[in-house]
């Protein structure tokens, strides 16, 4: 899992945002969960704060206009270094860029896009704000993984576009590739076939730390949020994907060290 002085490299994920329906209710559910408080983020982007643990910002929450029923999903943004050169990368590469090159005060440019296969991801250009300022720590994102269909076109458009290098393991029942900065990993791809989820189609998936697997699965569930794979083990750790009220979906994780 990536360190948090790689954060910043060109094609690294360097931050998690979520847009949701709820904010000050969304807020109480990760600040009970996390141990999150929160800061005022850039007036460019709306109602938006920034998750703070321990002083560091890890992450960021938005709120969606009255006007827009969207689902509610964490956006992982990849770091560069040139958010309009990287944008164009995507769209010449077969992917899409929904929003941006927007800047974001002095915080920084941001790229909102999806891969030929439509999952969501972002770009951010770092000015003032320079993305998670922490790593590893209970609460921090540690990990993005892409649940696709298949690996073996898509992970071309990510290495079109940011330069990766990719390690794959590909049997007959298993689809799985990582992709490298600088021979670090840090992000992977996971292709599961039909078992992809029809109602969520291609999408990044965010792994959260937390100190234990159980408890934080159980807490979920207390504080109106659903588990939709209970705690096991698994290649990072002992995992459960869950779900926050408003149905955004993420990964709780006991990482192994």
């Amino acid at each position: 899992m990536t360190e948090a002085a790689a954060r910043h490299t060109p094609g690294t994920p360097c931050w998690v945002s979520l847009m949701v329906h709820r904010l000050a209710g969304t807020q109480e559910f990760y600040g009970a969960l996390f141990g999150w408080e929160f800061l005022p983020g850039p007036v460019q982007l709306g109602p938006y704060v920034r998750a703070v643990l321990d002083g560091h910002e890890v992450a960021g929450i938005g709120q969606l206009p009255a006007d827009r029923h969207l689902p509610t999903a964490w956006t992982p943004y990849m770091a560069t270094d040139d958010a309009g050169a990287t944008a164009q990368a995507i769209t010449s590469s077969g992917g899409t860029v929904a929003v941006g090159p927007l800047d974001a005060g002095d915080a920084g440019r941001m790229v909102l896009a999806a891969d030929p296969a439509g999952a969501v991801f972002g770009l951010w250009q770092a000015a003032n704000h320079r993305g998670t300022a922490v790593a590893g720590a209970p609460g921090t994102p540690v990990w993005n993984e892409l649940v696709t269909r298949e690996t073996a076109g898509i992970v071309k458009f990510y290495q079109a576009v940011f330069g990766y290098d990719a390690e794959a393991v590909v049997s007959a029942d298993f689809d799985f590739t990582t992709l490298l900065v600088d021979k670090h990993p840090v992000a992977s791809l996971h292709g599961v076939g039909h078992a992809l989820p029809r109602d969520r189609g291609a999408h990044w998936m965010t792994y959260f730390e937390v100190e234990d697997t159980d408890e934080s699965a159980r807490l979920v569930s207390d504080l109106g949020g659903h588990v939709l794979q209970p705690p096991r083990e698994g290649a990072y750790g002992r995992l459960a994907v869950v779900a926050d009220p408003e149905g955004a979906v993420f990964t709780i994780v006991r990482s192994r060290r």
